[in-house]
């Protein structure tokens, strides 16, 4: 079983005590997103728990806990989500030079396979626009040279929440939303053209780039499409068999099946375009 910590909340940023307080206990206890009145225990105990799959925008816990005895010898990986955005978009999260750091140490530390770089999402705005994400993309990029072997990007959904709040931007000012999908719900062509040269500072920084549940192939940009909770890289880190798609998640979505040991509900973070916030 892999144990997914979590699509739903940032486990590892807020809450990584009470996390290292249930591998201890051996379990834990998750509601069902949909109906809070339906629990069930799962095991973390490590013949159950095979692997973890850590989901943040801040390491720094994880790093400070890397000799912790219930985290030492536990098979892992780590997905940093690392935009640099204005905060207007991210109000509350760490400085890009404090996550870059932490991202090199564990890079250093546990080998770059096991530190992955989410770019996520690709929003385009009035303060985000294509030189913006060119710019940005590469300074991040070479920042984690020679520590992070992958990137996943994917690109802005419009969930409902999102939706709203960033409504409530655009009539509180001058700024605005710019799209990335045309006619037909295709990416427009400057899209393509701004992934296109992510793709190559992405290969000139020694990362292999991909998608993460998009719905166009992308392969003759440079960008192959891509799981976060990949069977191939887990199988290959540690020979563990993960089965086929995770039948749960969104149609495109890649995902081997998981069991996330999260809630939703509000985050700290408060970033703007988050699809979890309620």
């Amino acid at each position: 079983m892999i144990i997914s910590v979590s699509r739903r909340c940032d486990i590892p940023r807020f809450r990584f005590d009470w996390f290292l307080e249930r591998l201890n206990l051996g379990f834990t206890e998750v509601a069902n997103p949909f109906n809070r009145g339906q629990v069930r225990r799962v095991s973390l105990l490590p013949e159950d728990a095979e692997a973890l799959v850590f989901w943040t925008r801040d390491p720094g816990a994880i790093l400070g806990n890397l000799e912790n005895p219930e985290l030492r010898g536990r098979r892992f990986y780590v997905m940093t989500t690392l935009t640099g955005y204005p905060r207007i978009l991210e109000p509350n999260l760490p400085s890009p030079e404090r996550v870059i750091a932490a991202m090199r140490e564990l890079g250093e530390k546990l080998g770059p396979r096991r530190i992955i770089w989410r770019y996520d999402p690709l929003f385009l705005s009035s303060l985000t626009g294509p030189e913006f994400h060119l710019a940005n993309f590469r300074s991040l990029a070479e920042a984690l040279k020679g520590r992070v072997r992958r990137v996943i990007i994917s690109l802005y959904d419009e969930y409902p929440g999102a939706r709203r709040r960033i409504a409530a931007l655009e009539g509180a000012g001058p700024f605005r939303a710019l799209p990335l999908y045309g006619d037909g719900g295709l990416i427009l062509p400057e899209t393509r053209e701004l992934l296109a040269s992510m793709a190559r500072t992405a290969a000139e920084a020694g990362m292999e780039i991909q998608t993460c549940a998009e719905g166009e192939d992308l392969g003759a940009l440079g960008i192959r499409a891509g799981a976060c909770l990949d069977g191939e890289l887990i199988r290959e880190l540690w020979g563990i068999e993960t089965g086929g798609k995770d039948k749960n998640q969104r149609p495109r979505c890649r995902c081997v099946p998981s069991t996330d040991i999260g809630s939703y509900g509000p985050c700290p973070a408060g970033c703007v375009y988050c699809y979890a916030r309620r």
